[in-house]
């Protein structure tokens, strides 16, 4: 299960848009990838609803395995970086 470094938190829009933004994904990539339909991920990244948790969690899960870390709100803001070569 992926997490939100330092803390148990759910995926954000802007870091959902973000971390596609990095791996170069559209949003039929990312859908295909977390196995969610194209339509949750517009809406969810257009802040048109919220996911569901089980939903947040496989799209978290994607980008996880796909090398993204969501970064938490703590100290800056949200973010995501790219994980170093595992």
């Amino acid at each position: 299960m992926a997490e939100i470094s330092g803390h148990n938190d759910v995926i954000q829009p802007c870091q959902c848009r973000a971390a596609r933004g990095l791996l170069d994904w559209t949003q039929d990539h990312l859908a295909h990838a977390a196995g969610v339909s194209r339509s949750t991920i517009r809406d969810f990244e257009s802040g048109r609803h919220a996911l569901q948790r089980s939903t947040a969690r496989l799209i978290e899960t994607a980008l996880d395995e796909a090398g993204v870390v969501l970064l938490n709100a703590e100290a800056e803001g949200f973010g995501v970086r790219l994980a170093a070569a595992r």
